[in-house]
């Protein structure tokens, strides 16, 4: 498993966890009943505290991705991928509604707001490749 932490994010580290380990779940990577290193495995190759992937993993659990087992570790739920999809679609239409919400408060015009979201999706998408 293969997670990749950018320091200089305004996403929280643990947040940085559990999104990878979902798209991860999403695209197949992980499977069924695979077993996720250890809290301290990981923290330690991550080179952060484990409290951080303990916090990711709590989170995970709750969503009902993983399992953990007292003295065996935690583990990759049975999942629905179209289910998941759909719960981090909704959460992006969320933090879309917040923004524009913010915008109209600022009184900026539908067009800016249009241009703005044209801009950044040029930056953030172009730039993968």
């Amino acid at each position: 498993m293969q997670i990749i932490i950018h320091t200089t994010s305004y996403v929280p580290i643990y947040e940085q966890i559990v999104d990878q380990i979902k798209a991860g779940i999403r695209e197949g990577s992980f499977q069924e009943n695979e077993h996720l290193p250890s809290v301290r495995s990981l923290a330690k190759e991550l080179k952060i505290s484990a409290l951080t992937v303990k916090k990711a993993y709590d989170a995970l659990e709750e969503e009902g991705l993983i399992q953990t087992v007292h003295g065996k570790g935690s583990y990759i739920k049975q999942f629905n991928k179209a289910l998941l999809l759909e719960e981090q679609q909704k959460e992006i239409e969320q933090d879309l509604e917040k923004l524009l919400l913010k915008a109209k408060q600022y009184h900026l015009e539908r067009k800016q707001v249009v241009n703005m979201f044209d801009l950044m999706l040029e930056e953030i998408y172009d730039s993968e490749d």
